[in-house]
Parts: structure tokens; C-alpha cells; sequence
């Protein structure tokens, strides 16, 4: 038992005292309801045996730490049935509750992993703090009195999200179907075909790439209007500026890709009398898949901040960029943040595609085999 999870072992058990001692909601007469108090008995239990092991030095299953946080969690959501009430000892339980699953997710990635369980562990990681992250948000911004205009607590996000499914399936379709998936293909496409370009001319390698490096240093808040005013207000415009922010990134990471075949692998192709073009398709393209793959990666996020952007200058009446812009105008920021968790959903979506196509592709490399 380190340092730190000693320390954090007392903090938990001196937390989960407090929020039984001390009441967690200053409008209420009474302690606690039934449900926390409840949650609270089982934790103080919990974080008791959670002390004494990092006093005596005992092995406890990891379990246990996950058992303290959501038993945490459980005890903060309860506790609060109104907003802005938190007592005395609402904040030492968070603490405490936050403590807990802090050693929960490090003891879990230190254990050794059983037989076929390292994948789901690898999962429930991010899963688990994702849904804490929520947690501490629900319980900072309900405890703190936050005003919803500043910051909405996640269930007041997640109502706007299932009261508005239309209005937010239409802007994905017009920001992301549209705008982000065709510019995406166009721009990384174009850029594949002008590296292979580059690559065959020396000619175009002194000329064009230098050109490369020039539109991506453009600003974006510069060349989106511009756009809008060549392409129209509808999507086109704002495919165009997911391509003008895709191509470079693309472009580079493909000529650094196509010079990352070995000379000795090189002169083998050519001991075989093999063409460039042999050589391209046969050696040069599969050790650049590595390089271009993570082009890809990097544009799935660059494209769909690109078509959000360039809405905010010019749109139909539809559109992730354009409902954020209004939405802010009439205060209304569950609706600005259910936009936010759309984008993002779809965002780590279209990376994880992209990651799962590649380990699929590049299975020989040593960085997906290790993994």
C-alpha cells in the first residue's frame, strides 16, 4: 500500500464519518432520506475495512474500492434533492466518494489481468470514469447552486437530448452525413493522390508542397466566410472548409509515410527488376499505411470542428453549428451542450471506426500487435 492510497484510505473513511455525522442537506430538518441513508450505513462500513486494511496493510479485492464509489455516488444523488442545499457534510463525501474511485480504477489496471479478462478491463476503464466525470458534475453543479445558465447539471442536458431527438437528428444529418463525411473523403482523398504525385515528381515536390504548407497555416475563422460566399450557405460551403483543413495534415503524413520503406527493402524491389509503381503498391504504400492511418485519425476530429465552424458564418436554418450559435442567443445551453454531447458521441465514433479499420489493415505492425 503506497503513500497516496493510504492517505486517500483516511480521507475516505473521514469523509464517509462526516456525511454521517453531519447533515448533507442544509434545507432539511432530518438527516437524510431513507435511500442515503442507506448508502451512507453500507459506506461507512466499506470505507472503515477501506482504513484499517491501509493501516494493518491487508490485501482488499479491488472490488471493494468500486463497491465505495458507487455506494458514493448512489449517497451524493440522493442526498440532494434540491439544488444549491448542500450541508457540511455533502462535500467530504464527495471527496471521499471520488477517492474511492480513484483507487478502483488503479488497483484494477495494476491487478494481473485474468484469463480473457483484459479486454473487458480495458473497457470498463474509460466506461467507469466517463460515468464519473457525470457524477461529479451532477453532484458539484446541484450542490454548488450552479445556474444553469453557467453550466446545466448532466440530467438537464440529457432531458433536452431525449425532448429534442428530431431537431438533433437533423442537425447531425446536415453537419455530419453531409458536411463532415464528403469533405472528409474529398479532402483526404486529394491529398492522397497529390502526395503520390509529389513522391513520383521532384518537380511537384518543390512546388506543391510548399503550396501545402501555405493553406494550412490560413486561419479558419478567415476562410470560412469566404467559402460560404463561393458555395452557397448549404453544406457545400462548409465541405469545402473540411477539405481545405484535411488535405495538409494528410498530405504530409502520406510523403512521410512513402519515404519510411528501408533502402535495403528498396534495392531487393529493384534486384527483382520491379517498377515504381510495383514498388509503390507492393512495399511503399503497406509501410506507409501506419503514417496515413493516423492521418486519418487526426482528420475524423479536424472535420467535424471544421463544418461546426463554418456554420457559425452562414447556414440553413439547420445544422449543429448554427443551433449552437442560435441557442446561445436565447440562453438556452442544455440545448448548446445536448448539441456538445452529439458532436462529441459522433466525433469518437468516427475515430474509433477509423481505429478499428486500421488495426484490421495493419495487423502485422508491432504497434497493433502489441496492443
Amino acid at each position: 500500500m503506497t503513500k497516496v492510497q493510504t492517505a486517500l484510505a483516511i480521507v475516505l473513511g473521514a469523509g464517509s464519518v462526516l456525511g454521517l455525522l453531519l447533515p448533507v442537506s442544509a434545507g432539511d430538518a432530518t438527516l437524510l432520506d431513507v435511500p442515503a441513508v442507506a448508502a451512507f450505513a453500507v459506506l461507512g462500513v466499506l470505507s472503515l475495512s477501506r482504513f484499517w486494511a491501509a493501516r494493518f496493510r491487508l490485501a482488499l479485492p479491488y472490488w471493494v474500492d468500486g463497491g465505495l464509489s458507487v455506494l458514493g455516488a448512489v449517497a451524493l444523488l440522493a442526498a440532494l434533492p434540491q439544488i444549491g442545499l448542500a450541508g457540511a457534510g455533502y462535500w467530504p463525501l464527495l471527496v471521499a466518494a471520488w477517492a474511492a474511485a480513484w483507487l478502483f480504477v488503479e488497483r484494477m489496471i495494476a491487478a494481473e489481468p485474468a484469463r480473457g479478462g483484459s479486454r473487458l478491463r480495458r473497457l470498463l476503464v474509460p466506461v467507469y470514469f466517463g460515468v464519473w466525470i457525470l457524477v461529479l458534475w451532477e453532484a458539484v453543479v446541484r450542490g454548488a447552486g450552479v445556474p444553469s445558465v453557467l453550466l446545466p447539471p448532466p440530467s438537464a442536458v440529457g432531458v433536452r437530448l431525449a425532448a429534442s431527438t428530431g431537431i438533433l437528428w437533423a442537425d447531425f444529418q446536415q453537419t455530419f452525413l453531409k458536411a463532415v463525411l464528403i469533405g472528409y473523403v474529398l479532402g483526404c482523398g486529394s491529398a492522397f493522390l497529390a502526395a503520390i504525385a509529389i513522391d513520383r515528381s521532384p518537380f511537384l515536390q518543390r512546388g506543391l508542397l510548399p503550396l501545402g504548407n501555405f493553406v494550412s497555416a490560413l486561419p479558419i475563422i478567415g476562410v470560412a466566410p469566404i467559402l460560404v460566399m463561393w458555395f452557397g450557405f448549404d453544406w457545400p460551403s462548409k465541405a469545402a472548409l473540411v477539405v481545405v483543413m484535411t488535405f495538409f495534415p494528410m498530405l504530409v503524413n502520406t510523403i512521410a509515410g512513402l519515404a519510411a520503406s528501408g533502402a535495403m527493402e528498396r534495392d531487393l524491389m529493384r534486384t527483382y527488376a520491379a517498377g515504381y509503381w510495383q514498388t509503390l503498391f507492393k512495399l511503399r504504400l503497406p509501410a506507409a499505411a501506419p503514417f496515413i492511418f493516423n492521418a486519418l485519425k487526426i482528420n475524423s476530429t479536424l472535420a467535424l470542428i471544421g463544418a461546426i465552424v463554418a456554420e457559425f458564418f452562414g447556414t440553413p436554418i439547420v445544422g449543429m453549428g448554427f443551433r449552437i450559435s442560435t441557442e446561445v442567443g436565447r440562453m438556452n445551453i442544455d440545448m448548446v451542450w445536448a448539441e456538445i454531447a452529439v458532436a462529441a458521441v459522433a466525433g469518437s465514433a468516427f475515430y474509433s471506426a477509423v481505429t478499428l479499420v486500421e488495426r484490421a489493415t495493419t495487423f502485422w505492425h508491432p504497434s497493433v500487435r502489441s496492443g
